[in-house]
């Protein structure tokens, strides 16, 4: 060690672990590559699975009577008060 108490390494030693980095930076390199090709792999597996079903609309119709409630259909009323009215 030195003054500052660093350690010295030989050429070898720093080959050494250069070496090493390297190799597990390809290995994880080629783990995000297999994630990524799965996550387009569902992806596109998801859309031929969507696609055989479908399109479905429903319209319906919908008024309001003035007073604040929305009638849908005439089946049933949905009341969330008179929209003309202030929060004051």
């Amino acid at each position: 060690m030195d003054e500052y108490g660093q350690a010295y390494y030989t050429i070898a030693q720093h080959e050494r672990e250069m070496t090493r980095m390297e190799t597990v930076n390809r290995r994880w390199f080629i783990a995000f590559l297999i994630v990524l090709a799965m996550l387009f792999a569902t992806n596109i597996g998801w859309v031929i699975y969507e696609s055989q079903f479908q399109d479905v609309v429903i319209t319906q119709d919908g008024y309001s009577d003035g007073n604040g409630t929305n009638v849908f259909n005439g089946t049933g009323e949905f009341s969330y008060g008179d929209s003309r009215q202030s929060d004051d």
